[in-house]
């Protein structure tokens, strides 16, 4: 027998979750499906989690890039959620939204479109502030009421607190909350998460829905396309864990929400995107779209590591008889280690004009860590990880069919530093964090810095380092970007509807315009949410 819903939600990570769930509440009857597992996992639920979980793990989804001519050759790892709850299930839940000027950005880019809606800063503060629950903060920017859960560290290892101090010591100035009225400075990151505890969206969005009819999540669910008849989305195809294959139908909208990647894929998969390419698959074109899978951006990330010369940092804390001391500690107090996701410092800085806006976003893990492509290159131990990441990159890339294959993995092309003047403020970044790490208090506890090769910072040094080492920051997004009605490249309008079939949107990071200064995930909630309210009405 044949099932019609509401709305059916394609994906469900961060923005799938939110958006869900704002239509249960709204009284809608909604399915969710989800390719991935069950988030419900101790160690998803424990904030250090994701070491264990980054370099192979069924929660995860790992995309191989095409080969890079511009990095060599070389090919490296994209991973992505494979768990309900998406990037906030298995990610280090930082809670950072952006700039305002990144949102005046988006606004000003759609304000010619016919029937427009803004996405100007004052326009979607009201969504974040509204979701958030912060432990700390109350203020115009920051909300306490709501059901994401936002919190400071509860561990703050000494090696976070010398890195800030060393950031101090270059000039930079000291920042209570990256996402206040400016992001420069240097500090500790807020959280995602409560007193040891995961706050993901599926936690804190479909959970309190657990027991409401209105609402159906079926997991393990592999889309296989779109249904689109007389120009309208009116069903889904789908495969179970099984491998049957079933059609859902739907009387309102179907949102897709399966991420940067996978939601270009699936668009054409369903006959949504540049014809000609279509017609190298086989596919008969629905709805001529060629920028479906055009401007794939990412953060690219470069890490730094040095070798300590004591017993700093959180060295095999998971292991042995250090995870028993800390799990106890944990039970017995809720402190301790495990109630840090690890990553509780960071920076923004400008390297290059220092007093201008920032430019490079900054992690310092207390480990010595690496991709799964590069391990083998430093040795275990004692030691730190500085990554830098360049926030607004200019590096374009895209996501295309591998075949009509709905199993097919697509073929992913970030360019990540292609552009030269990423590289180049990458390498600047680079240079200002090796000098913190040979200010004080920090040079007194690294023995060396491993990588970049013994600590040099020439260009040629840097620039053939960050060749070999830049990775994802785990954002990638603009895949199927909103733009202006004459803008061809432009997938959805400022509506998140998708030009030329009517009951289809989109709400993932696919719909950026731009990328936003800093970790995405909170941005992809706002999004979810932002789309509910257009579906019904509130907008």
């Amino acid at each position: 027998m044949s099932e019609t819903f509401d709305h059916i939600v394609i994906g469900g990570g961060s923005s799938g979750c939110v958006a869900a769930a704002r239509l249960v509440d709204a009284g809608a009857r909604v399915l969710v499906l989800e390719a991935g597992y069950s988030n419900r996992h101790p160690l998803l639920d424990m904030p250090p989690g994701i070491f264990k979980m980054i370099n192979g793990s069924r929660f995860m989804r790992y995309h191989h890039t095409e080969p890079q001519a511009h990095l060599d050759g070389r090919v490296h790892d994209i991973p992505q959620g494979h768990v309900l709850g998406g990037g906030s299930s298995v990610n280090a839940q930082v809670y950072m939204r952006g700039r305002p000027a990144d949102y005046d950005e988006w606004d000003e880019l759609l304000r010619g479109n016919n029937d427009a809606v803004g996405w100007a800063w004052e326009d979607v503060l009201p969504h974040f502030r509204d979701m958030e629950g912060n432990e700390r903060l109350s203020n115009e920017r920051h909300g306490t009421e709501g059901p994401l859960l936002v919190s400071d560290p509860g561990h703050i290892n000494e090696v976070s607190r010398w890195f800030v101090q060393a950031v101090q010591n270059m000039g930079e100035p000291f920042n209570s909350d990256f996402n206040g009225h400016s992001q420069r400075g240097v500090g500790f990151y807020q959280f995602m998460n409560r007193r040891g505890r995961r706050c993901s969206a599926a936690y804190s969005h479909l959970s309190p829905l657990a027991n409401n009819p209105n609402l159906s999540v079926r997991l393990r669910s592999e889309v296989q396309r779109i249904i689109v008849q007389n120009n309208r989305a009116c069903a889904v195809e789908y495969c179970d864990k099984l491998g049957q294959k079933h059609t859902v139908y739907v009387n309102g909208e179907i949102v897709l929400a399966a991420g940067a990647l996978v939601t270009p894929k699936l668009l054409m998969l369903s006959g949504i995107g540049a014809a000609a390419q279509l017609a190298e698959h086989g596919i008969d074109c629905v709805a001529d779209l060629p920028g479906v899978g055009k401007n794939l951006i990412d953060h690219p990330e470069v890490p730094m590591t040095a070798l300590a010369n004591g017993p700093y940092g959180y060295y095999k804390q998971g292991e042995g008889w250090r995870m028993v001391r800390n799990g106890l500690q944990f039970k017995l107090f809720g402190t301790g280690p495990i109630t840090t996701a690890g990553v509780e410092a960071g920076a923004f800085v400008n390297p290059i004009e220092r007093n201008a806006t920032p430019t490079i976003q900054a992690f310092c893990p207390p480990i010595v860590y690496l991709d799964r492509d590069a391990l083998g290159e430093v040795r275990d131990g004692y030691g730190m990880t500085i990554t830098t990441v360049v926030v607004k990159p200019k590096s374009r890339g895209d996501v295309r069919l591998a075949s009509a294959d709905p199993s097919a993995m697509p073929r992913v092309s970030p360019n990540l530093l292609q552009h030269e003047d990423d590289m180049r403020m990458m390498i600047a970044g680079q240079r200002f964090f090796l000098e913190a790490m040979r200010q004080s208090p920090l040079a007194s506890r690294i023995d060396r810095i491993a990588v970049p090769l013994n600590g040099r910072d020439d260009d040629a040094t840097l620039r053939a380092h960050c060749k070999r080492f830049v990775k994802t920051n785990y954002h990638p997004c603009g895949t199927a970007r909103m733009g202006l009605d004459g803008d061809r490249d432009a997938v959805l309008d400022s509506r998140l509807r998708v030009r030329g079939v009517e009951g289809l949107r989109v709400c993932d990071l696919s719909a950026m315009p731009n990328i936003n200064a800093g970790n995405t995930n909170a941005p992809a909630m706002m999004i979810g949410d932002r789309c509910a309210d257009l579906m019904t009405g509130r907008i």
